[in-house]
């Protein structure tokens, strides 16, 4: 008889990522499609990026010798970024190992902890491995997913969460929560924790700074350099709390959780600013390019205060397949729950018109 695991783990169902990999194995195999020759738009990092030079230098870093296990550097220069001091960060292997680190050092065995749906996939992985009851507040589709704040507020009196996960603006619908909103919630939480996941929000043009609640000493912020720098092979993200919070993360912290090539890759993109900003206005300019004329083709395209967005396109399922044979990727969100619904974010825009020609070809096919 095989070794038998705790039984809260027969129960959790990794949760569907987007990306070429996801569908290496089954859809783009079937299809007989080499993914090099795919263009994705079912990924929201930021497509203008890393920086010129940056992937020139991961061949000469010192990887035969341990990282820092601190990421001492590198959270310097994010405190000299952010306005905060280095011990209230913590870097971490993308902002998912934050999530769960969070989940490790915070969640009891049946905890209820609040997720505001439809959303990220690893919040409810990360709470149900800790043994935590899940519980859910789904924003509606006929509200165009922004959530009803006053019945938010009545659930989290009402159940009373050890923690809530907000994110902000919101994967996979794009839309954001004002800092009223979010102190609103926290005022109403109590002693419970905030776990406010900003992994998209320099795209956001008009976003405001959330970074002083950290002092309350219930609240961690995360944001994702993955996103931001172009940098998902490398993994890297970082929390913002008061700094009990952080040693309280960082004792739960595998060692040399950073390898060495992300945090050199890290610092030399926090130079370069001035190209980040750029690349952020060419991201936007293309997302609002992009909805524009995926809306002239009689899609319906949903508000977003972001550079990704939803399309309702009656069958997602098959419009991704239709446009996978026609070397184009947009994310499937009936992961999300969002069978009709496709999400799509932008590129360079010659790749942009090149997926509203094929969006024209193949949108007679698909009900929407």
């Amino acid at each position: 008889m095989p070794f038998r695991p705790e039984p809260v783990i027969k129960g959790i169902k990794p949760p569907a990522h987007g990306g070429l990999l996801a569908l290496r194995d089954s859809a783009l195999g079937s299809l007989g499609i080499d993914p090099r020759d795919v263009l994705d738009f079912s990924v929201c990092t930021n497509p203008f990026m890393p920086p010129p030079g940056v992937k020139e230098m991961m061949g000469s870093l010192p990887v035969e010798r341990y990282p820092d296990p601190h990421s001492s550097e590198l959270r310097r220069a994010l405190a000299a970024k952010l306005g905060v001091p280095p011990e209230n960060i913590l870097v971490g292997s993308g902002t998912t190992e934050l999530i769960r680190l969070v989940a490790t050092a915070y969640f009891r065995r049946t905890d209820p902890v609040l997720i505001l749906e439809p959303t990220y996939g690893e919040y409810e992985v990360a709470a149900r491995l800790s043994g935590a009851r899940v519980l859910k507040f789904r924003a509606d589709e006929k509200d165009g997913f922004s959530p009803r704040l006053p019945d938010f507020i009545d659930v989290i009196r009402a159940r009373k969460p050890r923690a809530v996960f907000i994110c902000n603006p919101d994967n996979p619908t794009g839309r954001y929560l004002s800092r009223d909103a979010i102190t609103a919630v926290l005022d109403n939480l109590g002693d419970g924790l905030l776990v406010l996941d900003e992994a998209y929000v320099a795209f956001t043009a008009e976003s405001w700074d959330s970074l002083d609640l950290a002092g309350r000493g219930n609240v961690v912020v995360l944001r994702s350099m993955t996103k931001d720098y172009g940098l998902p092979g490398l993994r890297l993200g970082y929390a913002v709390a008061c700094r009990e919070i952080i040693d309280a993360l960082r004792l739960v912290a595998p060692p040399w959780n950073v390898n060495v090539v992300a945090q050199e890759v890290g610092l030399a993109v926090l130079a370069r600013e001035e190209y980040l900003k750029q690349s952020l206005r060419q991201v936007r300019e293309a997302g609002r390019f992009l909805a524009a004329e995926i809306g002239r083709l009689g899609f319906e395209v949903l508000p977003s205060d972001t550079h990704y967005f939803l399309v309702k396109v009656g069958n997602a399922g098959a419009l991704q397949r239709s446009l996978l044979k026609k070397g184009f990727l947009v994310r499937d969100c009936s992961s999300f729950g969002l069978k009709e619904y496709v999400r799509v974010s932008p590129r360079a825009m010659p790749e942009c018109v090149r997926l509203v020609e094929a969006l024209a070809g193949v949108a007679g096919d698909v009900k929407h």
